[in-house]
């Protein structure tokens, strides 16, 4: 009797083969009307029966189309109960097949299991009597269906297949709903590591790239090197035996032949040269030849005799050592530095004791004047800005106020300098403030050019004259380059990039700057898990370089940032991630290529940045990476007198042909065409970005770490000056596509709870519940995916409030509304 009702279920879900149904398009024969008939008439007789097996059968109905004309004439009418019933059991018959392949809905294909293909490998022998195979609108490919139809059923084979799937029952199991993962595994046999959303298109959607000009600009040239030595000068001889000697240089660069001059006469100076043209010697040569020839000889506990402020640490740790090499033969001068992060009574230790020359940052020196006693400036006779415009830029104003306050309060006239690579309006005011006729300095060819002349002796009362904030001197050895990335493929860019130069190429120093703190976290992280972690071990180590990634930012501790410092400098090959905390004054010996992974605020800050290569007449490389967007800062550098040349973005990924780890699945050569070229660079950049999404994927911690990154961009983002609002403003990115530089896969719609701390996340936890806090999140099906990936695609990212959270408000204001009702009724 079972047996009868498992034929009975199967034959009910036979005819569910619907002619009106629209997802079969294939035309039946003539000849083969008269099998429609007989399976409507089977329908109508079984119709009051339920078949609840027969879902668990219908994937194995759609091999057998091909087949069903020549094996149905001969038995079908007459033997359907005879021999049908024993072997519906497992579910592979043959018989079972040429009665349903008629009726089988073709939407069933999907849950084909691979595993019933093996078993009918047996059954090769052909028939030529067969029709030809009619495939349905939804077919799957052929390497999920047999390849070849069964022969006719014998009690021998019937059996085999019997034993072959009774034991497991695995035809049994429902194979669930298809998904498009399951019809785009590559032949590579990775599976799940490539899914079929693995990236969104890298190359598609993106706005289109212009054509970029190249401006006829006149550079603004500066002579670094002359051929007058510091022994023309009238210098002690122990400090001209220290330049020689210990510091290696004997001829003296143009900024030094114009300001050692003036400073030994006792004149104040604004004194303004290109970045690594040797401005910290062109004042500390003559500071430390007054000091040196000072009577009655200098000792400890005067004080401070001299007073140098800078902007960050590490310049000022670098103007104490190069102070403190001056100093070597004379002694009984002490130099000393105050900076953040250092403890406080060490320093006040230090005072106590006495420091002649004294090297700070503004806020700690600001510090130490409101809470240690033991500082005074009674004998200043030296004060030096360097890197003024800096200094203000950071919002140090206040800060300068307190401290110039603080020395014209006591002690005799002193010597002023401010010296820096661009002069803003602000240090115009400033140098009206504290310097006393001044001494313009300019070296470069565009001074003679705008009125003022490169006599020491001339004093101009007005040091911001015509054209000294107009145009600015970059070394001349420098080559300046710009490349059009979208959005999408910035990370990738870079990487490559990095890769090309680092890699496949040696004796290369990088600096990559960036926007923020986060970003710089996050970009080391990533490079180092994906760029640094598949390294070949098979290869020589002569053929893979090590890539050692650095940081620097502020908001790391002063002894990690001395040491990341110290170490960077002393390498011949490495990338240091930073943000501008390392654009002004560091001397980082045999940099080669400057990265401005974001563009500067200014141009002033262009040139700072830049002006960490090609220091002291050496040769150095820069890369700008603009947006389709951002090609207008083109024209507000030619401004300034700055000229690039374009790099393409096609070349650079052409960097990935040299790192097979990234390799995608098309077989192309060199002797293929430029197009089959064009295919292989495109598909191996979506593999190392699908490397990239798939690390900050891995796990909450890295997708809050990119999420971080991306706000802290979008923060520094809206940063810019109001003059440049028309070429960076928010509006203008995509947010979709910017996440995409961070390895986020989808719209950036969390980003306002990315950036909550621990605290943030508790006081959620508790609002939610425990039981809410431990379930994990829901897993998107094949279609959810792919709203979400055209959703990121096309939307900016900036439509509004999703629907959930436009719920959570109105569901807020109405409790509100409530309570302001509820408290009404209680006054009354």
């Amino acid at each position: 009797m079972a047996e009868d009702m498992l034929m009975l279920n199967i034959t009910n879900s036979a005819p569910t083969f619907n002619m009106g149904n629209k997802k079969f398009r294939s035309p039946f024969k003539l000849a083969d009307k008269w099998k429609r008939k007989k399976a409507e008439k089977r329908k109508a007789a079984d119709r009051h029966q339920e078949a609840p097996p027969s879902k668990q059968k219908s994937h194995t109905a759609p091999q057998q189309k091909s087949h069903t004309a020549p094996q149905q004439k001969s038995h079908t009418a007459p033997q359907q109960k005879s021999h049908t019933a024993p072997q519906q059991k497992p579910h592979t018959a043959p018989q079972q097949k040429s009665h349903t392949a008629p009726q089988q809905k073709p939407h069933t294909a999907p849950l084909q299991k691979p595993h019933t293909a093996p078993q009918q490998k047996p059954h090769t022998p052909s028939q030529p009597s067969q029709t030809p195979r009619q495939p349905t609108q939804k077919e799957e490919p052929s390497d999920h269906c047999p390849k070849s139809p069964p022969i006719e059923p014998t009690e021998e084979t019937a059996g085999k297949k019997v034993l072959q799937t009774q034991p497991g029952k695995r035809a049994q199991k429902p194979t669930g709903p298809p998904g498009p993962r399951q019809r785009s595994q590559p032949e590579d046999g990775r599976g799940e590591d490539r899914p079929f959303i693995k990236t969104s298109s890298l190359f598609r959607n993106n706005p289109d790239i212009p054509d970029i000009h190249r401006s006829d600009v006149t550079q603004v040239k500066e002579k670094v090197f002359t051929s007058d030595s510091f022994a023309e000068l009238e210098l002690h001889p122990h400090l001209l035996s220290t330049l020689n000697n210990v510091l290696k240089v004997t001829s003296m660069t143009s900024v030094q032949k114009e300001t050692i001059p003036v400073l030994l006469n006792g004149s104040d100076a604004v004194v303004r040269s290109q970045t690594g043209s040797g401005k910290t010697l062109a004042y500390g040569i003559p500071l430390v030849q007054t000091l040196q020839a000072m009577q009655p000889k200098i000792k400890r506990g005067d004080g401070p005799l001299a007073v140098i402020v800078v902007p960050t640490r590490e310049l000022a740790q670098q103007s104490f050592q190069i102070i403190q090499k001056l100093l070597k033969p004379f002694t009984w001068i002490v130099p000393g530095v105050l900076m953040g992060g250092e403890k406080r009574k060490s320093e006040k230790a230090r005072l106590r004791k006495g420091i002649n020359i004294l090297i700070s940052t503004p806020g700690r020196l600001v510090d130490h004047i409101n809470n240690t006693l033991s500082i005074a400036f009674s004998a200043v006779r030296w004060l030096v800005l360097d890197e003024a415009d800096r200094t203000l830029d950071l919002g140090f104003e206040k800060d300068l106020t307190v401290i110039l306050n603080a020395l014209n309060a006591t002690g005799p006239a002193r010597q002023n300098v401010l010296l820096s690579a661009t002069l803003t309006e602000g240090v115009s005011r400033l140098a009206n403030i504290s310097l006393k006729e001044p001494v313009n300095i300019q070296v470069s060819e565009h001074s003679a050019a705008v009125g003022t002349t490169p006599d020491p002796g001339v004093v101009t009362p007005d040091p911001a004259g015509p054209g000294l904030t107009d145009s600015f001197a970059v070394p001349e050895k420098l080559q300046q380059h710009v490349v059009v990335v979208p959005s999408k493929l910035r990370l990738v860019c870079l990487a490559a990039f990095i890769l090309g130069k680092c890699k496949f190429e040696s004796g290369h120093k990088l600096i990559v700057f960036l926007s923020s703190c986060e970003a710089v976290e996050f970009l080391l992280t990533l490079f180092t898990t994906v760029l640094c972690g598949k390294a070949d071990p098979s290869a020589p180590p002569e053929q893979r370089p090590p890539l050692a990634f650095l940081r620097l930012h502020g908001n790391m501790a002063q002894e990690e940032r001395t040491e990341v410092f110290q170490e960077f400098s002393q390498k011949k090959a490495g990338i240091l991630l930073c943000t501008d905390v390392a654009a002004r004054g560091l001397d980082l010996p045999q940099v080669t290529w400057i990265i401005q992974y974001t563009p500067p605020i200014s141009p002033a800050e262009y040139v700072h940045r830049v002006g960490r290569t090609a220091r002291i007449g050496t040769r150095g490389n820069s890369l700008l990476f603009l947006t389709p967007s951002e090609t207008a800062y083109l024209n507000v550098l030619a401004n300034h007198n700055i000229g690039m040349s374009e790099m393409k973005m096609e070349d650079i990924l052409a960097n990935l042909m040299l790192d097979d780890r990234f390799k995608g699945r098309g077989r192309w050569d060199s002797k293929r065409s430029s197009g089959a070229l064009q295919q292989e660079i495109r598909e191996r950049a979506t593999v190392l970005q699908t490397d990239f999404e798939n690390v900050v994927h891995a796990n909450k911690d890295s997708v809050q770490a990119a999420k971080k990154a991306l706000q802290s961009f979008l923060r520094a983002y809206t940063t810019y000056p109001a003059s440049a609002k028309h070429i960076f403003h928010i509006r203008h990115l995509h947010l979709g596509h910017a996440a995409k530089s961070f390895g986020l896969r989808d719209a950036p719609q969390g980003l306002s709870s990315a950036g909550a701390g621990p605290r943030g996340a508790q006081a959620k936890g508790r609002e939610k519940g425990k039981g809410k806090e431990k379930r994990s999140p829901r897993k998107l099906s094949g279609k959810e995916r792919v709203a979400n990936l055209m959703r990121s695609e096309y939307a900016s990212g900036a439509a509004g409030d999703s629907a959930p959270k436009k719920k959570r408000k109105k569901k807020k204001q109405q409790q509100q509304q409530q309570q302001a009702a509820e408290g009404d009724q209680g006054q009354n």
